[in-house]
């Protein structure tokens, strides 16, 4: 078997698992599912094809190697289209999202996937501020506001939100600039008290899923997992035998 994809939260989080007979398993992730997969050796995930099927890759570069590594043009995108022929004439939102404590981001999608969208990265809040004919016209406006906020949120960022709340005063004062559309409150139903220790496993207890952060339970202690960073490893029955750091909570007081 090997792990090679994952949904996150917006879309019904599972893990991808391809079997021995190149058909793919979504492995949901409900919290107090179990898992026990142990790690084994990471390579391309390779592709999956139109029907569903898992093309395999054996070469060494993970999560994908340059053969099976596609880059979507439109994210790179800041009001020049870089395809021969601009084709993004829909409905697109712009939007501020916030994550846990202070971690205010500028983001562009198209305006039927809003709230997917922000459930996917995990955000806390989300506030639609702009919607605009076409991309090119949400690319500028992001593009303009990126100025003064974020366009990028990086995982150790989320992974400090998990267990933060968001700073309400500067959350008002950077939606003060924007007539407000519409606003998003989310809870991922996580319930943490502390920061999860981050860590690479398939192994433990779910206690939900936040964007792309897993996180599980083990021995007293929760860690946040990136699934991005499982992609590619072949996955074994079984708990793994390798020790874990643990919170300091978990040897009680």
């Amino acid at each position: 078997m090997q792990l090679v994809g994952y949904e996150p939260s917006g879309r019904g989080s599972a893990l991808l698992v391809s079997d021995a007979d190149a058909e793919i398993d979504a492995r949901p992730l409900e919290a107090g599912d179990d898992l026990a997969y142990s790690l084994g050796e990471r390579h391309c995930a390779g592709t999956i094809d139109e029907s569903g099927v898992h093309v395999a890759c054996d070469r060494p570069s993970a999560p994908h190697c340059e053969y099976h590594t596609s880059t979507w043009v439109c994210a790179r995108c800041t009001g020049t289209c870089l395809k021969d022929e601009m084709d993004c004439y829909e409905d697109h939102a712009v939007y501020i999202a916030a994550f846990a404590p202070d971690t205010f981001k500028v983001g562009v999608t198209k305006r039927r996937r809003l709230e997917t969208r922000l459930r996917e990265q995990g955000a806390d809040r989300g506030a639609h501020v702009h919607t605009v004919s076409n991309g090119r016209i949400a690319r500028e406006l992001e593009a303009e506001i990126a100025e003064r906020l974020v366009d990028r949120v990086r995982t150790p960022a989320k992974v400090a939100s998990l267990a933060a709340t968001v700073d309400e005063a500067g959350w008002k004062s950077v939606l003060a600039e924007f007539d407000v559309i519409d606003r998003y409150r989310f809870d991922y139903g996580l319930g943490l008290e502390a920061r999860p220790v981050r860590e690479t496993i398939a192994s433990g207890t779910v206690v939900g899923v936040k964007g792309r952060l897993l996180v599980l339970e083990t021995g007293g202690t929760a860690y946040a997992v990136d699934m991005r960073d499982l992609v590619g490893y072949d996955l074994e029955g079984g708990r793994p035998d390798r020790n874990l750091q643990s919170s300091l909570g978990s040897f009680g007081t």
